[in-house]
Parts: structure tokens; C-alpha cells; sequence
């Protein structure tokens, strides 16, 4: 990044974005209705969080498909090559839509457009696009969209400065979970992500901040909240002396906000301050996700991961110590450039070892930009393909293995929706982020309900509902 220093977005900077939702509110052929199509992370997820509740304030509802909504944008990720091919393949589906509503307008944002030269690319390529921006410009798309309703030309922004936007409007998904995010960007610089390329450096939000927006969301009647970071556990860096991720779970825990979660860990960065608050915080639950990546540690080294196999199990061992029974979860690549037979069956004993309680296998996939995709050595296709059909099968045995640890024993499940499966269930998640299903109806949706867990189906708990609470 050509900018290393933080810009906090100022409350006069976002009262100039407020003005401009009003302009666009009374704009006679704006939007009436908008819809966002979202992929990749949770951080994405709550990017569109944002962008919904700005929309709303424009004036406009939320269309409950893209094929009925006046405005439509499209949230990118740019970590996996198939979310870039899906994306664009469905703005280019959109063109036909246009035809039949001239007043459609068309989006592209997120880190997919944050990539340099990308922005303009797109353009060039979908020329019925109208707006297009960055992940460092979402808190400007008040203005951004009033140039493009009142301007004869498409907008283009993408900034590369590092900001924490603040005060921002926001449509919750969800009236009893709610995403905050407490820090951006990410310093790893793995040699296969783009994450710091497209979401720039680290930089943490203040932590009074944090607490007044996550006070907020307890008043309003959230129960859970999801703390997210590219690396929560580097949070702090830049701030006053002494703040940590660690620190900041003990103050939300001490507000009393019932279930407390968050995600992505970085195995280099997991401290003892950091396990031993996983034990004393009684209301962050018994759930972590430590993505591996490799088992192996000359493929680990490659990826520039900063740790080897024997460092992540001492921290995994560490917090089976500390938190008995707690749930974790990680995320594989299979076929790094170069990984061999041998390489690979280290991955997979590790798996053996580990008996993860979930794991997001992936195959490498080159990004542009990144060190990875330069190396020698990439893996065929059929290789790839034939290893991680070997991985899924064998994370899902030991999955089921590691599941069998709940039955006939108490779960507290925060219900989501109704099962898709049956119109007498209802599921949701347990405190150990396992998903649960249960006898229920749509009454049940937002409520904590303890269950016994019964059976295992597939990768789901079977919950009967305990009367004794």
C-alpha cells in the first residue's frame, strides 16, 4: 500500500455522506428499490450490512430479488478464482434484466474491484455498468451513486487508502446476532492471499467504540454478537499501549452480552493472554476457528504462514487444556504449488490427529499479484481434485468422530430459522458452533433454547427441547 497511516473517516466526513442520501432521497427517477448480492466472508457480509441500511436511508426498500429491484450491487471477493467467475457471470445474466428495465442501475463493489486495474476492466468489458468501487470507498457510496444518477457517465473509485469508517448506517440481517468489526486489513501477506492487497493494511478501531456499538446492539436485543478481523488476534496494533484482543473480550464479557464469537484467528498471534481469556470469559463461547492451512512445514514456510506444525498443536493442545470440549474449526489448501504425495499425507495425519469439528477444504487457486501464483511447480488439476476428494473423506469420518462427543449431553441453542428439511424444526447454533436441529416453529426464531442432543445427522446435532429451564 502507498499510504501505511490509518485515516479514521471523521463525523464531518459521514455528515457529508448524510447530506448526499438526502440529495439522492429527492432525486425524481432514483432508485426505489435495491437489492445486494453478497460473496465471500463475513466481513463482506457486514460490508452489505452497511450498505443496505445506507439505502435505506436514500429512501429506497430492499427488493427480495435482484430481478425485481431497481438497484442491484454486487459485493465481490476476490479470495477464491470461482467467487470472480460467479460474480461477473451474473452481472453479465443482469445485462438481459436491464433490457426489459431501462431503470435499472447496476453496482460492482468489494475486493474484487479493489485489485488493481480491475475496476477499469470491468467497465471496459460490462459497459452497462454504473457504479463501481472499492472496499476503501463503501462509507462515500451516497455520493458516488448521486454522481452516477445525475452524471451521464459510469463512476469509478478506488482509493488505496487504509480508513476505519465509524457511524455509519447499517441494516442488520438478523435482530438477535449482529457483526462488528473491530479491525481491518491484514499484515501477513501469505504468499496465496490477496487479503492485504484488497482490504490494505491492519488497523484496529478504537476500543470505546467497539463497546458503545456492541452496548448499542445489547439495548436493541442482540444476543450474540461476532466479533471480525482478518487476524483478531493482532488487535490493537496502533492503538494506546496495552490494548489486545484478549482485553477487549474481557470488557464485552464483563457487559454481560450473552454469546460472544468471533473469527479469523492467525495461529502465530495466539497467545496465552488470549487462551487464558477464553477460559475466564463466561459469556465468549467454546468455539474457535485456527485455520491451518498445511500440515506440513516447508509447504507452511512457502505460504509464509510463521509458524510450523509443532507451534500450532502446542496452541491447540493449549486451549483443549484451558477450554474442555471446546469446538474447533479450520481451513485447508490442497495442492499448494509444489506440495507432494509426502507433503500431503502430513495434512492428512494432522487431520487424524486433530479431528476437527468442521474444516473448509479448499484447492490452491493462483491469484494475481501474490507470490504464490509466480511459483513453479503448480499442481494439475486431477492431482488437485483427487487429493481433496481424499481430505473431505477423511475429515468427514473424523468429524462425525468428533461430534459423537455431544451426544447426551446439554447444548444452548440460539435458534436462526425454520429447518429446511421440515416444517415442525427449527435449527440453529449451539455454543460451540455446531449447527443443531429441533422440534420447534417460527416462534423460536431469536431465542436461546436449551436442548439434549440426541443423534448425529450428516454434519448436524439432533436436539430434544429440555422442559427444566
Amino acid at each position: 500500500m502507498t499510504d501505511r497511516k490509518a485515516q479514521t473517516v471523521s463525523g464531518e466526513q459521514m455528515e457529508e455522506q448524510r447530506l448526499y442520501m438526502e440529495q439522492v432521497r429527492h432525486l425524481p427517477d432514483r432508485p426505489r428499490t435495491f437489492h445486494v448480492v453478497t460473496y465471500g466472508c463475513q466481513m463482506n457480509a457486514h460490508d452489505s450490512e452497511y450498505m443496505a441500511g445506507m439505502l435505506k436511508e436514500m429512501g429506497m426498500e430492499e427488493a427480495a430479488d435482484r430481478e425485481e429491484a431497481d438497484f442491484v450491487i454486487f459485493n465481490t471477493c476476490c479470495v477464491r478464482d470461482n467467487a470472480e467467475r460467479r460474480a461477473l457471470g451474473n452481472v453479465n445474466w443482469l445485462r438481459q434484466v436491464q433490457k426489459k428495465n431501462p431503470r435499472l442501475k447496476i453496482a460492482v463493489c468489494g475486493c474484487m474491484v479493489q485489485q488493481p486495474g480491475m475496476a477499469e476492466k470491468i467497465l471496459k468489458q460490462y459497459r452497462f455498468i454504473d457504479l463501481a468501487f472499492g472496499t476503501a470507498n463503501l462509507y462515500r457510496m451516497p455520493e458516488m451513486l448521486y454522481r452516477a444518477l445525475t452524471e451521464d457517465h459510469a463512476v469509478v473509485e478506488v482509493d488505496q487508502k487504509d480508513v476505519v469508517p465509524e457511524d455509519m448506517p447499517v441494516q442488520r440481517l438478523r435482530q438477535d446476532a449482529a457483526y462488528i468489526t473491530i479491525m481491518y486489513g491484514c499484515d501477513n501477506f501469505c504468499s496465496y492471499c490477496v487479503v492485504p492487497y484488497v482490504r490494505g493494511r491492519e488497523r484496529s478501531r478504537d476500543m470505546d467504540a467497539i463497546l458503545r456499538e456492541a452496548e448499542a446492539l445489547q439495548k436493541g436485543g442482540v444476543k450474540e454478537i461476532m466479533l471480525l478481523g482478518q487476524n483478531v488476534n493482532s488487535y490493537g496494533k496502533g492503538l494506546e499501549e496495552g490494548a489486545t484482543f484478549a482485553k477487549l473480550l474481557h470488557r464485552l464479557d464483563d457487559m454481560g452480552i450473552e454469546r460472544i464469537r468471533f473469527m479469523t484467528s492467525h495461529p502465530k498471534d495466539l497467545s496465552d493472554e488470549l487462551i487464558e481469556a477464553m477460559g475466564s470469559c463466561k459469556h465468549v463461547l467454546p468455539q474457535f476457528h485456527l485455520p491451518v492451512q498445511s500440515g506440513n512445514d516447508e509447504i507452511l514456510k512457502q505460504m509464509n504462514r510463521h509458524y510450523d506444525r509443532a507451534h500450532y498443536l502446542d496452541r491447540l493442545n493449549k486451549l483443549r487444556a484451558t477450554v474442555p470440549g471446546i469446538g474447533i474449526t479450520t481451513d485447508i489448501i490442497v495442492a499448494f504449488p509444489g506440495e507432494t504425495e509426502e507433503q500431503f499425507q502430513d495434512t492428512l495425519s494432522l487431520v487424524e490427529q486433530v479431528e476437527y469439528d468442521s474444516a473448509f477444504t479448499f484447492v490452491y487457486s493462483p491469484r494475481s499479484g501474490t507470490r504464490a501464483a509466480k511459483m513453479d511447480c503448480q499442481i494439475p488439476p486431477e492431482v488437485a481434485s483427487e487429493r481433496i476428494q481424499r481430505l473431505i473423506a477423511l475429515q468427514e469420518a473424523h468429524q462425525r468422530h468428533a461430534m459423537e462427543r455431544f451426544l447426551n449431553t446439554r447444548e444452548e441453542v440460539l435458534v436462526e430459522g425454520l429447518s429446511r428439511r421440515s416444517e415442525t424444526a427449527v435449527s440453529g447454533k449451539g455454543r460451540h458452533g455446531l449447527s443443531v436441529t429441533l422440534e420447534g416453529s417460527g416462534e423460536d426464531v431469536g431465542q436461546i433454547i436449551p436442548v439434549q442432543i440426541t443423534e448425529i445427522k450428516n454434519n448436524t446435532l439432533i436436539g430434544q427441547r429440555l422442559t427444566d429451564a
